[in-house]
């Protein structure tokens, strides 16, 4: 629930002034927020340097989610970070980032605040050289205006407990927009990785893209080839997890971005009906089931979410009797290393499972279930439980391997 009320300022995503909420004015409160987060916000806080939450984790607050990192913003420099905190460490080269180190890997990422180190023109000429990373200190204007999307720009103040919106993104959250900060066919040529991340935010929020950031996306989406292979990867799994993996490549595919990455899986969805191809039932079923395993606190691997994604294609390339089946999954992974670079477990775990499809056709053989106590075995029963209930199988026979394997246990 969203508590947009009074607030202090006036003004538009545009206005070099911001608008501030005050405390009464929204939904935030110190209770949501991580201890760890907190104690780095009082202490940068109490030491007379501006200390604010930003990002994601301020926008989920607001939204009423649980975020998954809490990140810091300060007028502090990197050193001064380092100085205030015996737990700290600096990385990075050319713009230092302090890591505030808590137990059990806990790290809460607190970043001086930046602003673009360049023009929009040399943005633009060096576009082909992938993102250009900005190394000059900035203010909180600047750093705000430096995001993606204006739902991310937003800062809670641990000063006054204000939000504090550079760029509109209170608007935008209400409206449940995805908007890019400034113009979208220049930040995407800046950092074309930020297309997909629109298409995640869209999905795994429900929020529509706005229009010209859309346009832009469908207009740049050949970028993506430029830009750094392991973001590029990342992002591609990023758009998993929460159970919207099918929102997320439909989106993927209309905006042209899955043609670039992956062809022959882009070409196969158009001629097998577009928006309804066959693909889209396993994903919308692994998503059923994701959200599942998310109240048992239990993931699938990339290499399931990457079988599950193919799976339509692979039954259409497999459907003639006689066809090399293991030629075919082998095939179409190699497309994944050679589109997406993939890992070798992806690769392997995704070729496992789509032999595993023949394998549990069948009901399990006495002598013949030595499969049982492979490491692979939960993957190929969950793949298999997944295609099952896409194509409307039962799953009798699968119950049946699976009483076997806990009788093994």
């Amino acid at each position: 629930m969203f508590q947009f009320l009074k607030k202090r300022a006036k003004g538009n995503g545009a206005a070099a002034k911001p608008v501030i909420y005050e405390r009464k004015d929204h939904c935030v409160s110190r209770r949501d927020i991580d201890p760890d987060a907190l104690k780095v916000l009082y202490r940068l806080s109490n030491l007379g340097y501006i200390a604010y939450l930003v990002g994601g984790g301020v926008r989920d607050l607001l939204m009423g989610r649980k975020p998954k990192d809490f990140d810091v913003g300060t007028s502090a420099s990197p050193q001064q970070v380092k100085k205030a905190f015996h737990n700290c460490f600096l990385i990075g080269r050319r713009f230092r980032l302090a890591h505030v180190c808590f137990g059990r890997g806990k790290v809460i990422e607190t970043a001086t605040f930046r602003q673009a180190s360049q023009s929009v023109g040399e943005i633009i000429e060096h576009a082909a050289e992938g993102p250009q990373e900005d190394n000059v200190f900035g203010t909180p204007a600047t750093d705000a205006y430096r995001r993606d999307f204006t739902i991310n720009g937003l800062f809670y103040n641990i000063a006054d407990f204000s939000v504090i919106d550079y760029v509109g993104g209170m608007k935008d959250i209400k409206k449940k927009i995805i908007r890019s900060i400034g113009d979208p066919e220049i930040r995407f040529q800046e950092d074309p990785v930020r297309m997909m991340r629109a298409i995640k935010f869209s999905s795994r929020l429900g929020f529509k893209i706005e229009k010209a950031t859309w346009a832009a996306i469908k207009k740049h989406h050949p970028m993506i080839k430029a830009a750094a292979e392991p973001r590029v990867c990342e992002e591609v799994y990023r758009l998993f997890p929460y159970g919207e993996s099918e929102k997320a490549f439909r989106l993927l595919w209309e905006s042209g971005l899955m043609g670039d990455l992956v062809p022959e899986f882009s070409k196969y969805v158009s001629e097998s009906g577009g928006a309804k191809s066959p693909a889209w039932k396993y994903l919308a079923a692994l998503d059923e089931y994701e959200k599942a395993m998310e109240k048992r606190k239990y993931e699938v691997s990339n290499g399931l979410r990457t079988a599950v994604l193919l799976t339509g294609l692979f039954r259409h390339l497999t459907g003639q009797p006689g066809t090399d089946t293991v030629k075919e999954a082998r095939r179409l992974m190699r497309a994944m290393v050679d589109g997406v670079k993939v890992s070798k477990a992806v690769y392997f775990t995704g070729v496992i499972l789509f032999d595993s499809l023949r394998r549990f056709e069948k009901p399990p053989k006495p002598g013949k279930t030595r499969f049982v106590h492979s490491k692979d075995f939960l993957d190929a029963l969950d793949y298999n439980r997944i295609v099952a209930r896409a194509e409307g199988r039962s799953e009798k026979i699968l119950d049946r391997w699976a009483e076997i394997y806990e009788k093994g246990q």
